[in-house]
């Protein structure tokens, strides 16, 4: 039995370890569906596949509630594929490696090398127990299980209505223990895209690699407010100075691995003269020794590698070069705005996550996020008029609502009171700055009561993500005891 089987509560913390074990990236979750599907059929429960891929699992209300309200358990079955830049992992085919570990605030779970996916695999973990589970006071019980939440939404974009009959629905993707939400973020994706010029490289130069690394990364919804560095600009702020006053010549220029993770690392390709060699190390050992400076109360490992590769006959032409990195360097990145309706939380935010190079394309991808959609445009035409005066062209896609919270909530009522009388104090009711799928859902069911809530989990999207273990004990009794004081209906 393995190390997270024996934890409690056993038969949640089974299930996730089995769901570590099968690959489940998004955009490749066959396996994990398959298997989902698989088990509930074992169990004798109906489960139901929708034309998009979402899965519909139903289990009759126990004996004396089935008068209750029918109840949704919604998580999705996709997480996030982040890698140290030294793992050795294949998310498709290879399974999460899960260990315990103690800090000065508890016991965690964690990966190695990797993100764990206890976003959102604790709350399917969490969905799925309830269904395997015969001693467990419930009403009449659907569990939604959506593909793609982190890669697009698609699940939550394509559910139809009919499919399920409950009018409450539990959303588990939360990740603060004590934290209840009622309202999230709309989003958009942008991508900009430049064409690249190339000339023989001058004479006379040396080519170099040059790899930024060590950055903590995160979830950049989550964790956007926390003054992480984002890899990409800080690679790029460099760049733009020793082209400007070292003649340096890029030919190639890569960051970051996904839209909404905070980059972690990027890396360039450059040939640079000779006689100019030295200055640049000099001048490099200066910029990254200011940079753990002004970072390093947040990113405390910080790492600039300079290497020299093979030698590359070409290079990006001087105009290509500025136009690129300027638009980088200009384009907004972090938080935009402070709610002004809630303290404390994030309204409107971009992240730069991802640039590419590939032949004569340069690609780079944002993502878009705000509490209202005036915001969210905001912030688009901001971006979009500092690629377009560089000369890009850039297209808007995904574009999701944000879920305007309901103060009238009977549920979100019941959750309350259920977490004061467990244990002994009120919980915060927020609104979270992170895209959860709750706004799309009142699409095909506007009548929807919902609310989300979950246990702890730190720094999602990244190779650091953990899941505090007494958090996970706490979520699981709120959920139990929510399912067992939902009220009847009308």
């Amino acid at each position: 039995m393995s190390t997270l089987a024996q934890l409690e509560p056993s038969k949640l913390w089974q299930i996730f370890d089995k769901i570590c074990s099968i690959p489940h990236p998004s955009k490749h979750e066959q396996k994990i569906s398959l298997w989902i599907q698989n088990w509930a059929t074992e169990l004798g429960l109906s489960v139901k596949e929708d034309a998009i891929g979402n899965l519909i699992i139903k289990k009759p209300a126990t004996a004396g509630m089935e008068n209750k309200k029918g109840v949704i358990l919604q998580a999705h079955m996709d997480m996030v594929p982040q890698k140290n830049a030294a793992t050795d992992h294949d998310f498709r085919v290879d399974p999460i490696k899960p260990y315990i570990i103690t800090e000065a605030d508890g016991d965690w779970v964690t990966a190695e090398g990797t993100t764990l996916g206890a976003d959102n695999g604790i709350g399917l973990s969490s969905a799925l127990a309830v269904l395997a589970s015969d001693d467990i006071v419930h009403g009449p019980l659907e569990v939604l299980v959506t593909i793609d939440e982190e890669a697009g939404m698609a699940g939550a974009f394509g559910l139809k209505a009919g499919w399920l009959d409950g009018d409450l629905l539990i959303n588990t993707d939360s990740e603060q223990e004590g934290e209840v939400y009622m309202g999230c973020a709309g989003g958009i994706d942008g991508e900009a895209t430049f064409a690249i010029s190339n000339e023989s490289a001058p004479a006379d130069v040396e080519s170099f690699n040059l790899s930024i690394s060590g950055l903590k990364g995160g979830h950049s919804g989550v964790d956007i407010h926390t003054g992480r560095a984002n890899a990409n600009q800080v690679l790029v702020r460099f760049l733009l100075d020793a082209s400007n006053t070292l003649g340096l010549r890029l030919t190639e220029l890569n960051g970051g691995s996904l839209r909404n993770a905070i980059p972690r690392e990027a890396d360039a390709s450059f040939v640079i003269s000779r006689n100019k060699i030295e200055p640049l190390k000099a001048k490099l050992a200066e910029y990254l020794a200011t940079v753990r400076q002004s970072l390093g109360a947040i990113e405390t490992h910080i790492e600039m590698l300079l290497i020299s590769p093979e030698t590359f006959d070409e290079c990006w032409t001087q105009a290509s070069q500025n136009t690129i990195l300027r638009a980088l360097n200009a384009c907004p990145n972090g938080v935009l705005r402070m709610s002004d309706d809630i303290e404390g939380i994030v309204e409107t935010s971009l992240n730069l996550g991802v640039m590419r190079s590939k032949g004569n394309k340069f690609v780079a991808m944002t993502l878009i996020r705000s509490l209202h959609d005036d915001g969210r445009l905001a912030a688009q035409t901001m971006v979009q008029s500092v690629f377009e005066l560089a000369g890009a062209s850039i297209k808007f896609s995904g574009a999701y609502p944000g879920w305007k919270p309901d103060t009238s909530s009977a549920l979100m009522q019941t959750v309350r009171d259920t977490y004061q009388t467990l244990f002994n104090k009120v919980p915060e009711i927020m609104v979270i700055h992170a895209g959860l799928e709750c706004g799309l859902f009142k699409t095909a069911y506007p009548h929807w009561d919902m609310v989300s809530f979950g246990p702890t989990i730190k720094f999602p999207h990244s190779p650091d993500e953990k899941v505090q273990i007494v958090s996970v004990e706490r979520y699981w009794q709120l959920l139990l005891a929510v399912l067992a004081n939902i009220p009847e209906k009308s």
